[in-house]
């Protein structure tokens, strides 16, 4: 039973603010909109079992509440962090007690992956005959961190970063709700968006704190950061974040643009990601993307993770940015991945074929009497140093299998390639 004084109680502005309808959630109209998936189970009155994937203060147990109220369910929240296998099995009576008398339950988990396997195992029974209708948050891909099974029973939406419109929106409305505006400038304003990087309830914590204070003149952008404390990017090295931002990086590389690179490279340097696993990725891109188009870029690679190895951070972080930099400027050909996956794939399919007789060694006396050896012309004894000899295996027509981009280096060695074809085609071979 709430206390007589509870509502005289002060609130933090996050919970003044918190959202009385769905109308009224901010940023993420794709899903509670009239034509989104959500809003329309909500105008049809009908809810089906969902696991809301999204960044922290996106308004996933908002939705969850809000969703209870307009469907006329019993709201259930539990805490994967704080609850187990016992706290499920107390819900899961309840609502089964609710269902005899004719109402339903929406049981919200937060957290939901940190369940275990065996723990989300548990209420697949009460999802699957309607007991619950299960709305479940997370912050982390739910294709790595949830059951098959439980995906299957429940629909996965993405619930997106607020962006600055949204926020905007909720830097008006604390300020409606205190009756006076920020004590910020245009620049500040900026700040606090930036600084909340898309987390709405960030924002409002932050809003509160800066409505404590009283400067004698509007704060900006500087004023705004000595005055509270700044917040680390959102970053987690051993989940999607991780992945996301190593990807952002190889394809912007790809792409030619060393702007976009650095920025990407930035992002993880400043969330701490492990430089060894950065300077793998720049190097195996020297070979994959690039190649013989510039063959310097797989030795600058190498060279930059050895300069970072011996001076470490901050010094060395300029070799990882040097390195990025040259590699997004460098000429890009993908012709060596392209010829290792067509001659794995001719490996394959060729099986054990012998190399023909004429480029077999012949140590022993027996070998050269089988003819090991016989008939092998030393290229270097050719006027031009190059036979033109065959050196696939008999019975095996002559694959191309490195085809060199007309980009950089690799012109110079497409000529090449086209000089001994024209040779080789002279002296009687298949060109």
């Amino acid at each position: 039973m709430s206390s007589l004084f509870e509502s005289q109680a002060p609130r933090p502005l996050a919970d003044r603010l918190r959202p009385k309808a769905l109308t009224e959630v901010v940023g993420q109209d794709h899903l509670l909109g009239a034509d989104g998936p959500i809003g329309r189970m909500v105008g049809q009155h009908r809810l089906v079992s969902m696991i809301l994937w999204g960044p922290p203060g996106c308004g996933k147990t908002t939705i969850a509440r809000l969703l209870a109220e307009h469907t006329d369910l019993e709201f259930e929240p539990l805490s994967a962090v704080f609850s187990g296998v016992a706290d499920l099995r107390k819900v899961f009576e309840r609502a089964r007690e609710r269902r005899t008398l004719g109402r339903g339950t929406l049981l919200f988990i937060d957290e939901v992956h940190r369940f275990n396997r065996a723990q989300q195992d548990s209420f697949l029974p009460y999802v699957e005959d309607g007991t619950v209708i299960l709305v479940g948050a997370t912050t982390e891909n739910p294709s790595f961190e949830l059951n098959a099974a439980l995906l299957s029973r429940a629909q996965v939406y993405v619930l997106r970063r607020i962006d600055d419109v949204a926020l905007d929106e909720l830097l008006v409305r604390s300020e409606t709700e205190e009756g006076r505006p920020l004590p910020v400038d245009d620049s500040g304003r900026a700040a606090i968006k930036a600084m909340a990087d898309g987390d709405g309830r960030y924002l409002l914590n932050l809003v509160e704190e800066l409505f404590l204070f009283a400067p004698d003149t509007p704060m900006d952008a500087d004023a705004v950061a000595k005055t509270v404390q700044r917040r680390a990017p959102m970053y987690d090295k051993s989940r999607d974040e991780h992945y996301n931002l190593i990807s952002a990086l190889h394809k912007s590389l790809r792409g030619s643009d060393a702007d976009a690179a650095l920025y990407w490279l930035a992002r993880m340097l400043i969330g701490g990601e492990d430089t060894a696993y950065i300077l793998r990725r720049l190097t195996r891109f020297a070979s994959e993307d690039i190649g013989l188009a510039d063959p310097q870029a797989l030795p600058l690679a190498l060279a930059s993770w050895d300069a970072y190895d011996r001076l470490g951070s901050p010094e060395g972080d300029l070799a990882i940015v040097e390195c990025v930099l040259y590699l997004a400027t460098a000429p890009k050909s993908n012709a060596i991945y392209k010829a290792e996956k067509a001659a794995k794939r001719a490996a394959q399919e060729t099986g054990s074929l012998m190399p023909p007789m004429h480029i077999l060694n012949a140590p022993t006396k027996l070998m050269g009497e089988l003819g090991y050896g016989a008939e092998y012309a030393y290229d270097h004894d050719a006027k031009d140093g190059f036979s033109g000899q065959n050196y696939f295996p008999e019975g095996m027509d002559r694959q191309r299998f490195y085809r060199p981009a007309e980009r950089g280096f690799e012109r110079e060695i497409s000529k090449r390639v086209a000089y001994w074809d024209k040779l080789r085609g002279q002296r009687g071979e298949d060109g």
